[in-house]
């Protein structure tokens, strides 16, 4: 069933009963990414899987990252509706996850935080301006094989090729302003002198073979974060809930249930 929040801006998927927890989706996938997980999740769970602002059914909004922090923290509230809530992001969505929790004391009483970090080394911030000039220049079908890359190893991608051509129409699907303005907003990010403002627990994730937010990352945001633990899941990419979901489901289960 989906549902609007945030005054009708943010369309989001529900399902399941009990305690709410929202899924924030990558900036080269979309919230279909979450589908292998999202049935176990909803046995315990009332599982809200919302479309970031610009993707989908959602409004894009004006400014940077911490505009779409403040957006989903108001989807936030709508849909937990004065209760509890745990947040999960992947890629972007982590990004935009942390941005929230530190703008909004309190949103979540727990993170989860999936392949992202505080901030990029430069030549992780020149990727992000190389991709934006490339879509801008040719549009998004000139980067999808880096898009893809960048999600998933290029084995995974041979043994997976009807998953793989899902993925590149979702990727095509993307607002092409929106994608450039997110590359830009994560090009300039930084949000370690910030991360001790966060005072819930935080569980770090990372595919041990993420190209596109590397371990390091992980280990700094961990590291930087007043209480975060780290797991490296070993053979993932980018989005490990869609390349092992049973292994990512093992991995977040007990801090879930906490």
């Amino acid at each position: 069933m989906d549902r609007l929040f945030a005054d009708g801006t943010v369309n989001a998927g529900e399902s399941g009963q009990g305690p709410a927890l929202f899924l924030f989706h990558s900036l080269l996938s979309d919230r279909a990414s979450f589908d292998a997980i999202t049935p176990t999740l909803s046995q315990s769970f009332r599982v809200i899987v919302p479309e970031l602002p610009g993707f989908g059914g959602s409004k894009a909004v004006r400014g940077g990252l911490a505009d779409v922090a403040d957006r989903m923290a108001q989807a936030v509230k709508d849909g937990a509706g004065g209760g509890e809530a745990i947040v999960l992001g992947n890629g972007y969505g982590g990004f935009v996850a942390l941005q929230m929790a530190i703008r909004h004391p309190g949103i979540a009483t727990k993170l989860i935080l999936a392949d992202c970090g505080a901030a990029f080394s430069e030549p992780g911030r020149q990727a992000f301006r190389n991709m934006a000039a490339a879509s801008k220049a040719k549009g998004l079908q000139a980067i999808t094989d880096v898009a893809m890359r960048r999600l998933f190893a290029p084995e995974f991608q041979d043994q997976h090729p009807d998953l793989m051509r899902g993925r590149r129409e979702a990727f095509l699907k993307t607002d092409p302003d929106v994608f450039q303005a997110a590359c830009g907003a994560l090009a300039e990010l930084d949000l370690r002198p910030e991360l001790k403002q966060v005072k819930v627990p935080v569980l770090v994730l990372v595919g041990e073979h993420d190209e596109a937010t590397p371990p390091p990352m992980s280990g700094e945001l961990a590291a930087g974060l007043p209480d975060a633990r780290l797991k490296i899941l070993p053979g993932c990419a980018h989005v490990p809930q869609l390349q092992a979901p049973e292994l990512f489901l093992a991995a977040i289960g007990d801090f879930l249930t906490a």
